[in-house]
């Protein structure tokens, strides 16, 4: 078993805290002891924790230890295995008493707070912040992998070695030992401090994988990566953003890492094509934008896809919405309702559509539409379409129009189409209108009225000069159902509100039914927001239209509470 501890250290508006954390593990043995100036920490197994510890059982992010004035208190983050005070399971949040042991599987800590410092002055701060930079960023081994990339490049092209066809594993065992080798040749150069395991790792990623952030795209706790510029990555956990001790060693290193990933798909990213989306070998999406767009130089943002699709269940248990939202939506996409998912950026549109089409029928004809290709269906009988960017001559564009126009002659029973924003919404609303139900698509809006008038101006820019009437009546009477979602605060994705189009009144006025609303009832624990989505009392038309068919419904889903 192995830990870290990171060397990044908060300072805090008026107090500095400090402490030492024993940490002991029960199975080997060994016990070690950290020195920690930072009001709060995190522990488990994800490697952007401050205290990382390899073993299974535990959780990416399984506790954290807050120290204020003096006090410490551990608070567990709903890990699987549970966390112990004096071998009592907490629940929560707990304040730490003087000889109190905490136990997580099989380690051992203990917590000794030291004296609270004053607060410091404006030199110290500034040399603080100093020194922070210095730990997260450091400028010795640029250098030294400098060095070490020109002499592998030359003893690449000395053998001559035909990449394309070589296998990955004999690619990856020769560039490791010529790493090892120029390494053992430039002898002093390296210092005898510096751990060459690690710069070995990080050469070899760098090379042949993604660099230092290799192992944030393999790490499952991670959801997003965030690289400002090639000394700033952030990533993304559990809705909230941290910032880590990575860094690549120069612009043109994370610029060659940026063409890695874009070569491969046929794209491409210059100064001519200054900004690209492309996709990893596992759906991650991708986009990346360089200079003269960006002014701090290469900018590369990954949204990670979980290996282990999302379903109802895991969606329900974070509380994104409910067993009878669940059934609603069942109902609706089985009963081949035509639904929209509405939310703003990051609010999990694109999750919530992946589930919704694992409940599409096995028997049905299913063809995706979508800039990148995000999605990961289940079904067999599956057409994945992908939208192409013109090449160097700024010919050959594929845009989603022209791939929502097409697939209307591939015999679609259901067409999915990753997001609409643009000329595009008016071809799928034609669809939905023509015998093409049960499509479902996403958009950005901050409300289901909202979406609406997005979707009108959409429809404007596919250069058709309709009156505003006839647009209202053709989303009318394209779109069923409307799915809010929204990211709170706390970083929570949740289901907000599910309303039904009615249709329109006699202003020519949307005329939504709300069915089921987010009640939020506090705040609790670390901020994070309390409540759930309800019924209104509301019933839909589908389920008055399939109750009168005599098709059995559960219609108490939509009992509102008393």
């Amino acid at each position: 078993m192995s830990l870290r501890v990171s060397a990044l250290r908060n300072v805090t508006e008026n107090w500095i805290v400090n402490m030492r954390l024993h940490v002991s593990n029960r199975e080997d043995g060994s016990t070690s002891e950290y020195d920690v100036r930072k009001p709060e920490i995190f522990i488990g197994t994800s490697s952007t924790n401050d205290v990382v510890l390899y073993q299974p059982s535990l959780s990416g992010r399984h506790l954290k230890l807050r120290l204020e004035n003096g006090r410490a208190e551990v608070v567990d983050l709903e890990s699987r295995t549970g966390t112990f005070v004096n071998g009592a399971r907490i629940e929560g949040g707990r304040i730490l008493e003087d000889g109190d042991t905490i136990s997580l599987g099989s380690y051992n800590l203990r917590v000794i707070p030291d004296t609270v410092d004053q607060e410091p002055s404006a030199q110290e701060l500034y040399w603080e912040i100093l020194e922070t930079a210095e730990d997260r960023y450091d400028e010795s081994l640029v250098p030294i992998k400098q060095e070490i990339h020109r002499r592998l490049i030359a003893f690449l092209d000395l053998r001559r070695m035909d990449l394309k066809s070589i296998e990955d594993a004999e690619l990856k065992s020769t560039t490791s030992r010529a790493i090892w080798s120029i390494m053992d040749a430039m002898g002093d150069t390296i210092p005898d401090d510096m751990d060459r395991q690690n710069l070995h790792k990080e050469m070899l990623d760098e090379v042949l994988g993604l660099g230092p952030i290799e192992d944030l795209i393999k790490d499952q706790e991670i959801t997003e990566i965030m690289v400002n510029r090639k000394d700033q990555i952030f990533v993304e956990i559990n809705g909230k953003l941290f910032l880590t001790n990575r860094s690549f060693a120069s612009e043109d290193s994370l610029l060659g890492i940026i063409e890695r990933i874009v070569s491969p798909l046929g794209r491409r990213i210059d100064e001519s094509v200054p900004m690209v989306d492309a996709r990893l070998k596992d759906g991650s999406r991708v986009n990346a934008i360089i200079p003269p767009l960006s002014l701090k130089g290469p900018v590369l943002t990954i949204r990670k896809f979980s290996r282990d699709p999302f379903t109802f269940e895991k969606l329900i248990q974070f509380g994104s919405l409910t067993e009878e939202v669940f059934e609603f939506m069942k109902v609706a996409v089985t009963s081949r309702r035509n639904i929209v998912i509405s939310g703003g950026t990051s609010s999990g549109k694109t999750t919530l559509l992946n589930v919704l089409c694992g409940l599409l029928p096995k028997s049905e004809r299913i063809v995706t539409i979508e800039d990148s290709a995000e999605l990961q269906l289940p079904q067999e009988h599956l057409i994945s379409l992908e939208s192409r960017p013109p090449n160097i001559q700024g010919k050959g564009e594929i845009a989603i129009r022209d791939l929502v126009k097409n697939s209307l002659r591939m015999r679609p029973d259901r067409i999915v189409v990753g997001e609409v924003r643009g000329g595009e919404a008016l071809d799928m609303l034609q669809a939905m209108n023509t015998g093409h139900d049960g499509s479902l698509t996403t958009g950005h809006a901050n409300a289901p009225y909202d979406f609406l008038r997005r979707l009108e101006t959409m429809v404007l820019m596919a250069g058709m000069d309709l009156p505003i009437r006839a647009i209202r009546e053709q989303i009318a009477s394209a779109i069923h159902i409307i799915v809010q979602l929204m990211r709170f605060n706390d970083g929570s994705r949740r289901v907000v509100k599910v309303s039904e189009m009615v249709g329109l009144d006699a202003d020519g006025s949307y005329q939504l039914l709300d069915l089921f609303e987010f009640k939020q009832e506090g705040v609790g624990e670390g901020g994070r927001v309390q409540g759930r989505v309800a019924p209104t009392g509301a019933i839909p038309k589908c389920f008055q239209e399939l109750e009168d068919s005599n098709v059995p419904v559960n219609m108490e889903i939509f009992k509102a509470d008393s």
